[in-house]
């Protein structure tokens, strides 16, 4: 699509499945939707810090909707798009943010591993993990986001080699999103990412990241061609972070205004919108996922404030995956010392 929802010549090439596109339209604005909660969220004082993929949602949920929900995947911190995708409620999204759980789900119920916050580390991760998804002969294929900004760590370029030369079934999806906290890609690398990749051997495609069905098409590409045996591959979309890195991040000291309004204007839900009214979606169908949205937010607020604090006991049971008699015995001791605390005030 362009800009304005029109059709490029690409896509007027190919016949568009507007039951795709109106399921993908949905979990964009849903993301949107919990964004904008989450960030009052943290301007009430009920979350810690926030991270918003406002801007990001089409190369989010384009992507992950190509893959298989057996397909493991590796997000940073900012994928809750994706994480809402695979089933991931909002409540178990806050509870790391609300600081009150190191994750807040079962990676292994959601195919979706917890939120890395150390830049890159995902990648060697998934590096990991699809070395041992070789070695069972499955065709899954091991997916790992990260942005721009994280493909300068060193993390990120050992894995693109061991995945390389070890014929890894690993998809690296990078949302460049122009902007690492206050480094444009311009100050980080003389090629694209893209070039880069065929620096360690992978095969490697650029897409409009603000394109959700362009975005879904690359994808489900580029996963067949990493299950085939091939090895692994990379995706940069190119996209744009609209809202800050985090909710403690002024991006107006870094960001000329311009360039957001250029970015404002290339919206990927605004674009997917248009397209869908110029093929026919009804009106009716905006205004029940309107209400769908506002009913999703509150109902995330809800959510967020029902969570309760952790008891610091539990801590002593999850430093071992089974019972270990030095932190039963820590417990023990921490449980009768807060009685006294208690009996004593």
């Amino acid at each position: 699509m362009n800009p304005d929802g029109t059709l490029t010549e690409a896509g007027r090439s190919q016949e568009i499945d507007t039951d795709l596109a109106r399921a993908l339209y949905r979990h964009m604005t849903r993301s949107r939707a919990l964004d904008r909660e989450a960030l009052a969220l943290q301007r009430q004082g009920q979350l810690a810090l926030w991270l918003m993929s406002w801007g990001q949602e089409a190369a989010q949920v384009g992507s992950i909707a190509a893959l298989r929900e057996s397909d493991m995947v590796f997000p940073s911190y900012r994928e809750h798009a994706a994480a809402l995708y695979r089933d991931i409620t909002p409540a178990q999204l806050f509870a790391q943010w609300r600081g009150i759980a190191h994750s807040g789900w079962d990676s292994q119920k959601h195919h979706f591993h917890i939120y890395s916050l150390v830049l890159g580390t995902q990648a060697l991760h998934a590096t990991g993990y699809a070395a041992g998804v070789k070695m069972d002969r499955s065709d899954e294929v091991v997916t790992a986001y990260f942005g721009d900004g994280a493909s300068s760590q060193g993390d990120v370029n050992e894995a693109l080699n061991w995945a390389a030369a070890g014929t890894l079934p690993v998809l690296f999806f990078v949302q460049n999103n122009q902007w690492a906290i206050s480094t444009p890609p311009a100050v980080q690398m003389r090629t694209t990412l893209t070039q880069r990749a065929a620096g360690f051997g992978l095969p490697s495609w650029h897409v409009d990241g603000n394109d959700a069905l362009a975005v879904h098409a690359v994808t489900r590409e580029a996963a067949a061609w990493v299950r085939s045996g091939n090895g692994p591959a990379l995706i940069e979309a190119e996209t744009y972070r609209m809202a800050g890195h985090s909710s403690s991040d002024d991006p107006t000291r870094y960001r000329n205004p311009d360039e957001f309004s250029q970015w404002e204007a290339r919206d990927p839900l605004l674009r997917l919108e248009a397209l869908l009214k110029a093929t026919g979606t009804s009106r009716s169908f905006f205004d029940e996922l309107d209400e769908e949205a506002q009913a999703f937010a509150s109902s995330s607020r809800e959510a967020c404030l029902r969570l309760a604090d952790p008891d610091l006991a539990d801590l002593f049971e999850s430093v071992y995956a089974e019972p270990h008699p030095v932190t039963s015995r820590e417990r023990e001791q921490f449980i009768a010392f807060r009685a006294d605390l208690e009996t004593e005030h």
